[in-house]
């Protein structure tokens, strides 16, 4: 298999030495029939887990009828999903537009910013992360992902630090179009920005004229213990940007605007071969409605407080750890250095574990998850923590 992987594909990702064939719950099953503990989930993808009957029941039942029809026509399953975003978003957030990935409804949201303002000039935040296609690329404030693109890249964006209320003070104007934001930075290492300059944001947004796009990608549908991340600061954004969670598994992306503010895209200002597809949408309608009917976005929220206080009794007396932080089950540990070692170890022990900003421990499991993969995790830990620390060779 890897002979295949090094032959007809391109070398664009660092793997992890296993390769998995089927999942169930929290579980993955690699080639061999070994079980692994998911606690990356695809990157905050898969909320209800693998193999859910729910999913399985959508994805099967309407493969069955139609996969994928033109935009030229009107789509029941569409319609169906946008009814099911619009029961669970905060008025005045009515209508959907669907796209395929997260970076391309970060891409939707800027240019309908653009296009409702009619201004070209945005502020995003540095240690974020938006997307790797041109525009949203732009926006992302990590310049290792830029690097050898910035030619394609777009000069209409200021970035500042994320949680300076001065600084989006002085640099959201009226000549701004929109206010990108994580409610959580998640690839930027869990950081987690206080009310005060969430409410400044929307403060100013409003005050500007600007619009504040809230990028729901990674902590949307249930991830922080709400529905939405920006539900934690008492805000409502102009436009929100999902995917990840809302397909289970299924690609689908969308954003959610007023039904005002969606006006601006009239018949050809934007569009999309794939977005909103039948399949698509069934599944991600089955995915709002089995987290609405096994309260998963209320479990998240206990299981994590609980979690994380767990982890800090873990950790309280070790060195290695400078902060267990996080909403929800979206969790972070911040080991340092260490990050990296600790995930190998998981490996080690059969349990699939993401660093992310290089140092730290980035925990994002299933939604579904069950007590006994947490306390699998706390003894890795534990564990982990009471190891001496390697010589230096």
């Amino acid at each position: 298999m890897k002979q295949l992987y090094s032959a007809y594909l391109f070398q664009n990702y660092t793997k992890e030495e296993v390769c998995f064939e089927h999942g169930e719950k929290e579980f993955l099953f690699d080639l061999g029939n070994c079980r692994y503990i998911d606690f990356v989930a695809g990157i905050a993808v898969n909320v209800l887990g693998h193999n859910h009957p729910a999913l399985v029941e959508a994805v099967s039942s309407q493969a069955k009828r139609m996969m994928h029809v033109s935009n030229l026509y009107y789509i029941k399953e569409q319609a169906e999903l946008g009814e099911a975003l619009a029961s669970i978003v905060p008025w005045p957030l009515a209508a959907s537009l669907f796209v395929n990935s997260g970076a391309e409804a970060n891409e939707a949201a800027l240019k309908l910013a653009a296009k409702k303002t009619g201004r070209f000039k945005f502020v995003a935040t540095r240690n974020s992360f938006h997307g790797r296609t041109a525009g949203s690329l732009s926006a992302t404030g990590q310049h290792k992902y830029q690097v050898g693109y910035e030619p394609l890249l777009s000069k209409a964006f200021e970035h500042i630090d994320y949680g300076s209320v001065e600084q989006l003070k002085e640099k959201v104007t009226t000549e701004t179009a929109a206010l990108i934001l994580e409610p959580i930075q998640g690839e930027g290492g869990i950081v987690i920005p206080s009310k005060e300059f969430m409410r400044t944001a929307r403060d100013v947004c409003t005050d500007k004229g600007a619009l504040l796009i809230m990028d729901e990608v990674q902590t949307g549908l249930g991830r922080t213990g709400k529905m939405f991340g920006f539900e934690h600061y008492g805000i409502v954004p102009d436009i929100i940007s999902l995917a990840k969670a809302l397909g289970g598994g299924f690609p689908i992306g969308a954003i959610v605007s007023s039904v005002e503010i969606s006006k601006a895209f009239g018949p050809g200002s934007h569009g999309t071969t794939f977005g909103g597809n039948p399949l698509g949408c069934a599944v991600a309608t089955a995915v709002i409605r089995t987290l609405k009917k096994e309260g998963l976005v209320e479990r998240a929220n206990v299981k994590g407080e609980e979690w994380m206080a767990r982890m800090r009794a873990i950790s309280k007396d070790s060195p290695l750890v400078q902060e267990v932080r996080g909403k929800g089950l979206m969790i972070g540990i911040e080991m340092g250095e260490r990050a990296k070692e600790f995930q190998a170890y998981g490996f080690s022990r059969k349990q699939l574990i993401n660093v992310a900003a290089g140092k730290v421990v980035r925990v994002v499991p299933p939604l579904i998850i069950g007590d006994q993969s947490i306390t699998a995790f706390n003894e890795t830990l534990s564990s982990f923590l009471a190891r001496p620390r390697p010589s230096p060779p």
